[in-house]
């Protein structure tokens, strides 16, 4: 009786629990508990908006991308982390649009999944903030029981036509009122999502939980967040002490914005996020910081999309200099 061939195969031998694909369906059931809480507050314009993200980034991936590559979800992510950060009133065609764009430009150009530089949902919405900009800064208020079926804007407006004006009641976001008009909100409004903002603006705490639920799971380097969270809230609370009535408080800047959807679902892309411990840490403080001089000190009241894009380029920079010394030799210098 003759011996079964050796069979020799590259490491590792072992397979994981988890999948590419596991991992990417596990992202997209956190995110509709803040989606279906966008929609609580501002009616059904927010699925229309969402699905136009989404059908646009599902599509480009369908007609451009490599054959079966939808399954691992990747496609399905991009567009509803889009959708997030769109104003309700958006018109749908420009939510397509960008979502196509996040997959074509965004990830297929740099060679599909894994290999693309930038965020592609952030992407997505630097390119809609530069080509829509009015339409981008244009933000409904939540709704009542009375106008919650109402639409928050001309959803339905045609491409390239002049929106139709709807009787929609518009506002400033609370950093627009924070920063040109020096107006506070309240807190609580805050966390739960009570105010005018794009879609991921909605409930901070719900946002916070579900990516709390993708860091148990290991889902997601908890560095990222926990280092952003401390650096925005360790120089803000310096700020706010020397000038109190210049700067507003730590607990404002975090629960205000964009930042927690960017913390928990943006900058830990594991894609455009580093690969080392320690690269995790400077990249997540890194983002915060910017966040904060864009705040502060820019144009913008807003600061998230461009702080989290200009750490994507740095990515493979603190991968280099982060990266662990192997056992028996000595570090090498950068630049050698």
């Amino acid at each position: 009786m003759s011996a079964p061939p050796l069979l020799v195969t590259a490491s590792p031998h072992v397979g994981a629990g988890d999948s590419t694909p596991k991992i990417m369906w596990n992202v997209v059931a956190s995110l509709v508990p803040v989606v279906l809480a966008a929609t609580w507050f501002f009616g059904p314009s927010v699925p229309l908006v969402v699905g136009a993200a989404l059908v646009g980034a599902v599509g480009a991936e369908r007609a451009f991308g490599r054959r079966g590559t939808l399954a691992d979800g990747s496609a399905v992510i991009t567009g509803l982390l889009l959708g997030l950060t769109l104003p309700a009133g958006l018109p749908l065609w420009m939510a397509f649009v960008g979502g196509a764009f996040s997959i074509a430009i965004g990830k297929l150009i740099f060679g599909g999944l894994g290999q693309n530089v930038f965020n592609p949902a952030l992407l997505g919405r630097a390119f809609l903030q530069a080509s829509f900009p009015v339409a981008l800064t244009t933000w409904p208020l939540p709704g009542t029981a009375e106008t919650w079926w109402a639409l928050r804007g001309d959803n339905f407006a045609l491409p390239f036509a002049s929106a139709r004006v709807a009787d929609t009641l518009t506002g400033a976001t609370p950093l627009g009122r924070m920063k040109f008009e020096h107006q506070p909100t309240a807190l609580w409004d805050l966390v739960l999502g009570t105010t005018t903002g794009s879609l991921g603006e909605t409930s901070a705490l719900l946002i916070l939980l579900c990516g709390g639920y993708l860091a148990l799971r290991n889902y997601l380097n908890w560095r990222i967040p926990a280092s952003l969270f401390a650096a925005v809230a360790v120089v803000e609370t310096l700020l706010h002490a020397l000038a109190p009535a210049r700067f507003p408080d730590a607990l404002f800047m975090l629960f205000s914005g964009g930042l927690m959807l960017g913390a928990m679902y943006m900058a830990t892309d594991l894609v455009t996020s580093p690969v080392t411990n320690l690269g995790c840490w400077i990249f997540g403080a890194g983002i915060g910081v910017l966040v904060l001089v864009i705040r502060l000190w820019g144009g913008l009241a807003e600061g998230v999309m461009y702080a989290i894009l200009i750490m994507n380029a740095l990515v493979p920079f603190l991968n280099r200099w982060t990266q662990p010394r192997l056992f028996g030799t000595t570090r090498i210098a950068p630049g050698r």
